[in-house]
């Protein structure tokens, strides 16, 4: 790269410093931000939307916009137990505070696992 691109390039990014857009805030008042703020925003939006979505359809536990209090509880509860369950140490601890087998903490985590916050409230249909 020459010293006139150069030139070139540096005067391009300080005329791009300068363009400014109007933007409307929630308020109704008016703020100046810098050219290009707006695509970015949009971008950004777009960008974290896709990535939840594709989280969302990867791991079950990580919810929806439907999704209830209920819902989101089991989800928390049964990925605790199966922690407990899939690490030793944590099991043996378990074991060791409630004083019982390893094989019996086992056995209850697993059936917690089942129904970890009872049976689910009656829907309200709309």
């Amino acid at each position: 790269m020459s010293l006139g691109d150069e030139g070139m390039l540096e005067a391009t990014r300080e005329l791009m410093k300068d363009v400014i857009t109007l933007s409307s805030t929630a308020s109704g008042e008016s703020e100046l931000l810098p050219a290009g703020t707006i695509c970015r925003l949009a971008s950004d939006r777009f960008n974290i939307n896709s990535q939840l979505e594709h989280l969302q359809a990867k791991y079950v536990g990580t919810g929806h916009a439907d999704m209830s209090r209920f819902e989101w509880a089991v989800n928390i509860q049964r990925d605790s137990y199966a922690s407990y369950v899939g690490h030793y140490p944590m099991l043996a601890y378990f074991a060791i505070a409630e004083n019982e087998s390893i094989g019996r903490e086992r056995y209850n985590f697993m059936q917690k696992m089942l129904l970890p916050c009872g049976l689910p409230p009656e829907r309200e249909d709309e």
